[in-house]
């Protein structure tokens, strides 16, 4: 059927060449003859529907040449992509290398062979058939790639979903033996969060905040107290004041959470989360005046999380109900960590922490 065939577009102003290459043409290939440039621009705006798959365009034509309607037909996202081959009289490789530069595939010299037109014709048409393949494959491809990435990304959002709620179980499993009520993980996560974004809008310590993951440092911090698993319950539950050898055991739990943690961490060459988590199990409890534990650092030898983690911890052991105390009111923490400032908490973060003390206020 004609509709089958494919469409060559031959421009010339010399209406006995556009006969010829009708005549030569016509067996094989649906052929739509043009006598200028413009004419070939205007019939292309209407073929919309169907364009052609080839053009043969006369260089040396009258009012525009094939130069310049070749420079118009490349920037056209509609026609760019239609191979181009140059009829011309001329002889002058100058002029050859300048439509290739333009975006001819090739040349032909008239008067033309029949033979070598077609057989130029039909190279062309197989070379654009095999680059419309390629970017076929090229775009399957893609969206291969893009859907095994979302498959990918779905997958792992599912594993971190799973570890975030085993940890989750297994810091619930440390609060419970530690007899201590009102969601101390859950509230430190929270108070967390909040010194997180108040610091990262201060701009303290802009090189380290910067890199922050904040999702991931939130879900590491859970770890915090892990190291209480291995202190035993007459020790977590006492209902009273610890004896020095008791508390000297209680302080062993940080030693034990970055043990575990370490644990976690072999064999792993990149974790961060685990990274986070163990600097927050590491110095929580240390003191800005270097009277905390397990290594008495003072200062901002303490790395800014253990120091951020201390106040969130604090405010939330001292607003909660534990087995030795009553809950403190929100104004009596508060004035208790403001007179830490400089001692127990860094002073910066301290003076952060009054600024945004109200947001810590628990919901009544």
């Amino acid at each position: 059927m004609e509709s089958s065939r494919r469409m060559i577009m031959l421009v010339d102003d010399n209406r006995t060449n556009l006969q010829t290459g009708q005549t030569v043409l016509s067996e094989e290939y649906t052929v739509m003859t043009v006598p200028s440039a413009q004419k070939m621009l205007d019939a292309l705006k209407v073929l919309e529907w169907r364009k052609p798959e080839l053009i043969l365009l006369d260089v040396d034509m009258p009012e525009m040449d094939g130069f310049e309607a070749i420079k118009i037909l490349k920037d056209n996202p509609e026609t760019q992509e239609i191979p181009v081959i140059f009829l011309t009289a001329l002889n002058q490789s100058a002029d050859e290398l300048k439509g290739l530069r333009l975006g001819a595939v090739d040349y032909i010299a008239k008067p033309f062979s029949p033979a070598l037109l077609r057989q130029r014709i039909a190279l062309h048409l197989l070379l654009a058939d095999q680059k419309r393949t390629l970017a076929d494959q090229a775009r399957l491809l893609q969206d291969y790639n893009d859907n095994l990435q979302d498959m990918v990304a779905a997958k792992t959002k599912t594993i971190v979903k799973l570890q975030n709620k085993i940890l989750t179980a297994m810091a619930e499993m440390v609060e419970g033996r530690d007899g201590t009520t009102g969601n101390h993980i859950a509230n430190t996560q929270i108070y967390l969060r909040g010194l997180m974004s108040a610091v990262i809008t201060a701009g303290i310590q802009p090189e380290e905040s910067s890199e922050w993951d904040v999702e991931l440092l939130i879900q590491s911090s859970q770890l915090h107290d892990v190291g209480k698993i291995a202190i035993r319950d007459s020790i977590l539950k006492k209902p009273g004041k610890l004896t020095t050898e008791e508390f000297a055991e209680m302080k062993m739990h940080v030693l034990f959470g970055v043990g575990f943690i370490e644990r976690l961490e072999d064999g792993e060459e990149d974790s961060r989360f685990l990274e986070y988590a163990k600097t927050f199990a590491a110095f929580h409890h240390e003191k800005w005046d270097g009277s905390g534990y397990p290594h008495g650092l003072s200062g901002e030898n303490i790395p800014l999380l253990g120091r951020m983690m201390a106040i969130a911890d604090v405010y939330d052991a001292l607003t909660s109900e534990r087995p030795y105390k009553k809950a403190f009111s929100h104004e009596q923490a508060a004035g208790i960590i403001k007179e830490g400032r400089g001692t127990h908490f860094d002073p910066v973060l301290a003076d952060l922490f009054e600024e945004i003390a109200e947001t810590f206020r628990p919901k009544s």
